[in-house]
């Protein structure tokens, strides 16, 4: 085993073991919507969570876990395999996109006063929520026909191999890119530009808001708007910003071999290393976002604790109760 597989398997592990509880953790605490968040934000957060979590357990568990421990388990059966990569694709548009609408979300939030009452709701975050699921899952619908048995073993089709025609026939060769564009490239770009336009109607409104209260003569007051603002400033940054850092390396990736047209399975060694970090990344964001919550959200960090507290403490009474 090379030491980029080797180092992938030991990550894919480690992201199996702490990617299911991490994100049944950051699902259960903001579902009780005591962390001090609009219920269109905890509705998206709830469903990044959940996206996350689905991820981990179709592509790292079931596709990379099983067929680094058990392989030729009834996983690696082609009919089942094509079902596991498809599941896999669909929650990994599901994770990358719902981070695209919390990131629009927060954007009107913060720089569309007049449409933040009408679309800032928790109605409108569970259509925008159901309706990118529908239309996600019917996008990758196609890639459950481009597998095909790697062998034939006593008439039993086994493990996933790519049809030669996706790589030749126009058709599929148009998939492909459309794909590629869909996810990742456009959610990259789409980030990058609403966090640019929030930063620069930041900077707008700071200064016109300072030289309306006067603060650069009588020096720094409070501004409860502002205050508001940040935190969701920095909420939306940590997140957006940890999507951007853990994907580049990916989407780097898959701008060279879409310009070159060089097919990854004929990657130099090199390049095959730097593909296989790229994955390592990607996997990895799929962890993140509940450390991101612990970091900036100190009512999330209250919840967690008192979480951790229960147990012992229902303990502690149950024996007094006895004791008594």
């Amino acid at each position: 085993m090379l030491p980029i597989e080797l180092a992938k398997k030991i990550c894919d592990t480690f992201i199996a073991v702490i990617g299911v509880p991490v994100n049944l953790v950051a699902i259960v605490i903001l579902s009780r919507g005591k962390c001090g968040l609009s219920t269109c934000t905890t509705r998206y957060l709830v469903a990044m969570a959940a996206a996350d979590l689905l991820v981990v357990i179709t592509e790292i568990i079931l596709r990379w876990i099983s067929w680094y421990y058990f392989p030729g388990s009834l996983l690696d059966i082609t009919p089942v395999c094509s079902v596991i990569n498809l599941l896999s694709r669909v929650t990994t548009d599901c994770s990358v996109w719902f981070t695209v609408t919390f990131t629009f979300d927060r954007f009107v939030a913060i720089c569309w006063q007049k449409l933040k009452t009408k679309y800032c709701t928790g109605r409108t975050a569970a259509v925008v929520l159901a309706t990118s699921c529908i239309l996600l899952c019917s996008k990758n619908i196609p890639h459950y026909f481009t597998i095909e048995p790697w062998e034939i073993i006593d008439n039993v089709p086994w493990y996933c191999s790519f049809i030669p025609a996706y790589f030749t026939e126009p058709g599929w060769v148009g998939f492909d890119l459309f794909d590629t564009v869909v996810t990742p490239l456009l959610p990259f770009a789409v980030i990058l530009l609403l966090n640019a336009l929030t930063v620069r109607y930041i900077l707008v409104s700071s200064r016109v808001r300072k030289g309306l209260r006067g603060e650069n003569k009588a020096g720094n007051g409070s501004d409860p708007e502002m205050e508001s603002r940040r935190k969701s400033v920095i909420l939306l940054f940590t997140i957006s910003g940890s999507f951007i850092l853990l994907w580049l390396i990916n989407v780097i990736d898959v701008f060279y071999y879409s310009i070159t047209g060089i097919n990854p399975s004929d990657y130099s060694d090199s390049l095959y290393q730097f593909t296989e970090v790229g994955f390592i990344l990607r996997n990895l964001s799929c962890c993140t976002n509940t450390f991101i919550y612990g970091v900036t959200q100190s009512k999330f960090r209250e919840q967690l604790k008192s979480a951790v507290k229960y147990p012992v403490t229902s303990i502690v009474q149950l024996i007094n109760k006895q004791n008594n």
